[in-house]
């Protein structure tokens, strides 16, 4: 029934026919007495209801224009296609203390509460051992997902408290894509059975580190050549200008569809995320570092044609400690889409994502910069110089500087890199004339499949931020305020907060436009809400703590201090 799912007004109830179809290019999941299979969805009509077939669809565009571009420079292949490591951040919290949280069981964030005198402030819970409660849950799920075939390779801790990470092998998109989904999937299931509760939203508490889905990214050849690695490109190819030109097709389809990557990344938990601790900017430049920018530059202006990145030997000081290597650029966690010597990161990925729709738009850019790149080739222009002209037109998206510096948004905006910083208004421009242009010519979306897309996110947006408006009212009315009382305490302020964001959201129930609806929605979360939060905080701040009747960002986030002898969350 394919109108039971979310379509845009693509099916109807008495238009709801869908249809699966196996996907040859992921294998199938095997989990206890269960097939799980991945398939392409499918409307009566022909329209892509899914996550899957655009993917797949631009990867077939990909592949086309990418062995058709390496023709034109001298090089057969098979096929071209994107390999992706997505890295999985997320929360694992007493699920007791997550059962007081009517916010997070609903939403997966926290709508109310007070830091706790402790947060990330001494900076050692990243290299930290993992807590051994929280251990003995990864290990189950890595080897859980390794009985389904999927390589979790690695866990670890990350910044804030309770927040960990895993990543799997790299592979190509589509079948990493479908594990992630499975990873997410066991990390839920499996964490209950230990006491505790996964949470993957972005930023379910305010204050420290929040959780992204870091997208590593590379082009490769059905032979087993990374396009992004100079050394094996130029060594495979014997023509060290290839590099060169594929990376000038990069730079240009980044800068030309800033907006469209913009888009691909504006779900609900970024709103708090993106700018700040570790994750990027809402700003869509790239960063490639010193010795690759001074290359590329000598190689427009006709100086240099080969780049051979020089490693860096690092000394200890200490002489039982052999000098080192280490890559030839520095690493920028403050740019979005940074190149890291053999693939791009997309750091800006949310955590809960399902991140098809992203590598859809990163295969649809570098398609059609492989194929205006093969155009002007096959017409009669030397490679260099069309990639010497693509590099002077799109150089402005290089920024090698802090995303953090509060010069750069107003310096981006000037020089034409594009910032959108509402992601609702990303989300709007998804179906814009470039963007339409650029899916229809390519045969991804056509203009129904993507402005249903850009509907159902919408609709998305303004779902999440009602149902976190309606549990902050009903945890202060029905929890909080009692609570106050009980104490003695006046309940004046967190009763005006109650007001405030039931006018807010009375004003987003009366507006019918799907995209006036949406920006009233982002200013009730990021203003109203906001500005509430504070007096309900405050209040949690002066009530006796005996009667507080919400688990505290105490009670959550120290997992190592909510244990008994026998590990069990207390």
């Amino acid at each position: 029934d394919g109108s039971s799912y979310p379509n845009g007004g693509l099916r109807a109830t008495h238009t709801a026919g869908g249809y699966t179809i196996l996907d040859p290019s992921s294998p199938v999941f095997i989990r206890g007495d269960t097939i799980h299979i991945p398939t392409v969805f499918i409307s009566w009509e022909g329209y892509a209801l899914d996550e899957k077939t655009p993917l797949l669809r631009a990867e077939q565009a990909m592949n086309r224009e990418g062995v058709r571009l390496l023709k034109n420079l001298g090089f057969s292949t098979e096929g071209v296609q994107s390999n992706i490591g997505l890295e999985q951040e997320f929360f694992l919290v007493p699920r007791d203390a997550y059962a007081r949280r009517l916010d997070l069981q609903m939403t997966g964030r926290t709508v109310l509460g007070r830091s706790a005198p402790r947060g990330q402030e001494m900076c050692d819970h990243y290299f930290a051992p993992l807590n051994p409660h929280a251990l003995e849950c990864i290990k189950t799920i890595q080897e859980e997902a390794f009985m389904m075939g999927i390589p979790l390779r690695t866990r670890h801790r990350e910044v804030a408290p309770n927040q960990y990470e895993m990543a799997p092998y790299f592979g190509s998109a589509t079948q990493q894509i479908d594990q992630n989904l499975m990873a997410m999937t066991l990390c839920e299931e499996v964490s209950a059975r230990f006491g505790l509760a996964c949470l993957m939203q972005e930023k379910p508490f305010a204050g420290i580190n929040g959780s992204g889905k870091h997208n590593n990214w590379s082009i490769g050849t059905s032979e087993g050549i990374n396009l992004l690695n100079v050394n094996q490109v130029t060594k495979a190819t014997g023509n060290p200008a290839i590099f060169p030109v594929i990376m000038a097709a990069l730079i240009a389809g980044v800068d030309k569809h800033g907006d469209l990557m913009r888009a691909s990344i504006a779900c609900p938990g970024n709103d708090f995320r993106l700018g700040a601790c570790e994750a990027p900017p809402a700003i869509m430049s790239t960063y490639i570092g010193g010795s690759l920018t001074q290359f590329l530059d000598d190689f427009r202006n006709g100086k240099a044609t080969e780049y051979k990145p020089v490693k860096k030997m690092l000394q200890t000081g200490v002489d039982i400690v052999a000098d080192f290597e280490v890559p030839a650029e520095d690493r920028n966690r403050t740019s979005p889409f940074p190149y890291g010597g053999h693939r791009f990161e997309f750091r800006a990925v949310g955590s809960t994502q399902n991140v098809s729709f992203v590598n859809t738009v990163l295969c649809a850019l570098t398609a059609e910069a492989f194929k205006e790149f093969s155009d002007k080739i096959e017409a009669g222009q030397s490679p260099q110089e069309v990639a010497k002209v693509a590099l002077n037109e799109h150089w402005k998206v290089i920024y090698n500087g802090d995303g953090y510096d509060p010069e750069w948004p107003a310096k981006a905006t000037k020089q034409g890199v594009c910032r959108i910083d509402s992601g609702v208004d990303a989300i709007n421009e998804m179906a814009n004339p470039k963007n339409l242009k650029l899916f229809e010519d390519l045969k991804i979306l056509n203009k129904k499949e993507l402005e249903a897309r850009r509907d159902v996110n919408l609709v998305h947006y303004v779902g999440m931020i009602e149902m976190e408006a309606l549990c902050m009212i009903d945890m202060i009315v029905q929890q909080i305020i009692p609570a106050l009382k009980e104490a003695q305490m006046s309940v004046e302020s967190v009763q005006k907060a109650v007001d405030m964001v039931q006018k807010g959201l009375a004003a987003m129930h009366l507006e019918n436009g799907l995209f006036e609806k949406a920006t009233l929605a982002r200013n009730l979360r990021l203003e109203t809400m906001i500005e509430a939060r504070v007096f309900v905080d405050n209040a949690e701040g002066e009530c006796p703590a005996h009667l507080w009747p919400l688990a505290t960002y105490k009670e959550l986030l120290f997992l190592d201090a909510n244990q008994d002898s026998n590990g069990n969350t207390v």
